[in-house]
């Protein structure tokens, strides 16, 4: 059995992780994505045949959000009161 057990100080530091101490705004919104390709693919398994579509358009936003900042799903979160990380 093969152990990934990481002792080097320097490559510990090139590893992207974010804090979940609490719950932010974009960590919620990754959960929400998360969930709605997640629930897209099983229902496309079990022959919703549209639901493909759903999957795309969750990917269009998230592609839209990466180049604008222009988020519908964090404007509802963030009046339903989530806060962004400080």
């Amino acid at each position: 059995m093969i152990k990934l057990i990481c002792n080097d100080k320097k490559m510990k530091k090139n590893i992207y992780r974010q804090k979940t101490d609490s719950w932010y705004l974009e960590r919620i919104l990754f959960l929400i994505a998360g969930i709605f390709v997640l629930v897209s693919a099983i229902l496309e398994i079990l022959g919703a045949k549209g639901s493909v579509y759903f999957a795309a358009f969750v990917g269009l936003l998230l592609i839209v959000f990466a180049f604008s900042g222009y988020c519908p799903m964090a404007i509802i979160l963030g009046k339903l009161g989530a806060k962004e990380k400080e």
